[in-house]
């Protein structure tokens, strides 16, 4: 996979550069040494902080916000900054250091609201969409994607990156992050990260740490028992910085522990950069600094986002806790050091971004719409098709299309990650149009699709918003499809249900017609009480900007469905480990890392649909499970074949058991292969040998016991095929341990 990873991403990196355009002619690089490429990144930092004042330092330390904000006291951003952008770092130009012009997010090239101007990008799904392919080069190709945009855009530093864990399913930012498990979500967010930073610019991972709702997200304290973190929130990091290598870590909102995430020595100093290793930089989260010299002595490197903060805490307050030795100077060179270690490592410095066009290359953005689409057809997650109902047939003769806004377009989640559209907001004006809305819907409307796969047939819109009147347009129909819409964003949580009265909807049209098929639009799991009416449901998520399309090809079997769930839809909200809603200030999140399926199987619960379910329009025929210890650690073997009569993809889940751990199982490793009906392949796959062991806190190590385990394999959490036993020797792995 890794050969087609590289080659694609290389395709965009050239596109991008050709259509970004090159300068009229070129800034002369100063001559100092460490501009010298063949050295190594710490070399050169070596070189060009000798040549620094505390000034150029104090500088690289401290970013603005790069839109105007009158609420805070008309502050407007400085000349230099992108229009209607994230952030701006000054650069230093007698060292030939650039500045650094910052955009969110994860699925694409986001302008800020309040922006006169909006940048119109490709949005890709939502990072959850991204993560329930199971497709690590799927995940790089839109990482390469959305980076290249940026590039093309002036930018060198995206905020993309989400991987906080999904403890909380109704958190509204669910929807930018990679699900419920660690290794699942550190792989997947850790493909698109190196994706990104193919494109010689900086992405963060974020937001760090245990930062799993909205509700009360600036100053709440997420309590939670500092090994248990180890195996669940931490580890997604983990995984996801070894996957990527970011240049940039982002430090979260909330506290942890009691102690602010921004200043909080035991995650920035003792795990990230003592225990991991990390050597890239630490910036905080707009408005999420609270300090000076503690924050700067705990490992924050970089207050963002001036003026969110109540003060500019790493302007004149920090100068003056340097002066006052309250910060030393080594402290300073560090930070500075630490962002232009990152910047030298990424080519910022070597392969400077040029123009800032508000508008690309209408080439550019025709390429783009062809990877965000085959993003979602591998993401989308088609959870039931009872009787066969889909694909539908070409020749159908009356579809009936209900609700969603389905006739103009699908729908985005929103907030700081919103990328706007090239054209117009497809349905324009709901509530709230600002922040932290506006409700996006993006202009590839489903209908319009359904109608280009099905020229002959009667299909009719009905709006949804009088059940009775869809139910009875919906009575005769060979098909009845019902959009299914949940709104998420930044700064607020949801509720487990589909927006408004669409339950009912839903009910009432199956009622009427049992050949319905749900069409999901939605931040996360939501509540299915209907599912034993329908036949058909499939999971869309935030589909992106060609996602209209994308759903007609699913549904009429041009594409073959192959995602799987990252989250377990729950059965009731009385299956959660915290059933009421999210609360404000402290937040004890006492399961500890039984997370997900984890919590499911630990107390013997049956969610709606499992973690890793996902049907496809093939079958698939596993067999040959052996597995044998080799190199400390299971290497499992086993054939997997297509039964079916129609090309798939199949995603082989390998689960692991053993005793003492925080529940029954974890998934171990995974792979998504496509065969041809017909073909077999042989598949092996080596499980992290971190997921066999348990964090010993004492000795800040991971260690695994020595005696029998379980090596199972499964199509979801809950599908087991096939299961034989391995034994193990006692292993201590060292806390800093790579892949």
């Amino acid at each position: 996979m890794h050969s087609r990873r590289h080659a694609l991403a290389g395709s965009l990196i050239a596109l991008g550069i050709a259509l970004a355009g090159a300068p009229a002619c070129a800034q002369q690089a100063p001559a100092g040494p460490w501009m010298n490429a063949r050295l190594s990144p710490d070399e050169r930092v070596k070189l060009v902080l000798a040549q620094m004042t505390d000034e150029e330092k104090f500088a690289l330390v401290f970013g603005y916000f790069g839109t105007e904000f009158p609420p805070k006291n008309g502050y407007k951003p400085p000349a230099e900054a992108r229009p209607g952008s994230a952030g701006y770092i000054p650069g230093i130009p007698r060292l030939g250091i650039p500045a650094q012009w910052q955009t969110d997010a994860g699925v694409g090239v986001a302008t800020q609201g309040g922006a006169a101007r909006k940048r119109g990008r490709t949005a890709l799904p939502s990072g959850l969409a991204t993560t329930a392919s199971w497709d690590t080069d799927l995940a790089h190709a839109g990482g390469a994607m959305i980076g290249a945009e940026a590039r093309a855009s002036g930018f060198n530093v995206m905020l993309a990156g989400g991987v906080d864990l999904m403890r909380e399913p109704r958190n509204g930012r669910n929807f930018e992050y990679g699900g419920e498990d660690p290794l699942l979500a550190g792989t997947m967010v850790g493909a698109q990260i190196a994706g990104i930073q193919s494109n010689h610019i900086i992405s963060t991972v974020k937001h760090y740490a245990v930062n799993d709702q909205e509700t009360d997200r600036d100053t709440g304290n997420s309590i939670v028992d500092p090994v248990a973190a180890r195996t669940s929130d931490l580890l997604a990091f983990q995984i996801a910085i070894e996957r990527g290598d970011p240049g940039s870590v982002m430090c979260s909102y909330n506290r942890v522990n009691g102690t602010h995430a921004c200043e909080n020595n035991w995650l920035l100093t003792d795990v990230l950069r003592r225990d991991w290793g990390y050597k890239g930089y630490v910036m905080s989260d707009w408005g999420a600094t609270h300090s000076s010299a503690p924050a700067a002595n705990a490992g924050l490197d970089q207050d963002s986002g001036f003026p969110f903060d109540k003060e500019p805490y790493f302007g004149a307050p920090l100068k003056a806790a340097v002066a006052k030795g309250e910060v030393s100077h080594a402290r300073l060179d560090a930070m500075a050091g630490a962002i232009l270690r990152a910047m030298f490592a990424n080519g910022l410095i070597d392969k400077p971004v040029t123009d800032a066009p508000m508008d690309l290359a209408p080439a550019m953005l025709a390429a783009h719409a062809e990877v965000t689409r085959k993003d979602i057809e591998g993401g989308a997650v088609l959870l039931k098709n009872a009787g066969a109902i889909l694909p539908l047939s070409p020749a159908v003769k009356k579809i009936v299309v209900i609700g969603g806004h389905a006739d103009k377009g699908v729908l985005a989640g929103s907030g700081s990650s919103l990328v706007y559209p090239v054209t117009a907001n497809g349905v324009p004006g709901l509530k709230p149009t600002g922040w932290p809305g506006p409700v996006m819907y993006y202009p590839d409307a489903p209908l319009a699709a359904i109608k280009r796969q099905a020229p002959n047939a009667e299909i009719l819109f009905v709006d949804g918003k009088d059940a009775g009147d869809a139910a009875k347009a919906a009575r005769g129909a060979d098909v009845a499809i019902v959009f299914g819409t949940q709104w998420a964003g930044e700064s607020f949580d949801v509720a487990l249900d589909l927006d408004g009265d669409q339950d009912a909807l839903i009910a009432a049209v199956a009622k009427a017609n049992p050949k319905t098929v749900v069409v999901l639009e939605t931040g996360g799991p939501v509540l299915t009480p209907w599912r034993g009416q329908v036949a058909g449901i499939l999971a869309a998520w935030y589909p992106g900007t060609e996602g209209g399309s994308a759903i007609a090809n699913l549904l009429f079997g041009k594409v073959n469905p192959s995602g799987h769930l990252p989250a377990s839809f729950p059965d009731s909200i009385s299956q959660l480990a915290k059933p009421s809603a999210p609360n404000k200030d402290d937040t004890t999140y006492s399961e500890g890392a039984t997370v997900g399926y984890k919590w499911y199987d630990a107390k013997g619960l049956t969610p709606a649909f499992p973690f890793g379910h996902g049907l496809s329009y093939t079958d698939f025929a596993y067999s040959g499970l052996t597995a044998r210890a080799v190199g400390g650690t299971v290497e499992a073997s086993f054939t997997v074949r297509n039964s079916g009569r129609r090309k798939g993809k199949a995603v082989p889940q390998i689960y692991v058991a053993g005793a003492g751990w925080e529940a029954p199982k974890r998934l171990g490793a995974f792979d998504k292969i496509e065969l041809a009906p017909g073909e077999a392949k042989k598949v092996t796959l080596k499980v992290d040998p971190r997921l066999l062991a348990t964090f010993d806190g004492v000795g800040n190590a991971w260690k695994i016991a020595g005696g029998s385990y379980q090596v199972m394999l499964g199509t979801s959490a809950r599908d087991t095929v096939a299961t034989v036993p391995v034994t193990l020797s006692a292993r201590t792995i060292a806390v800093g341990w790579r892949p």
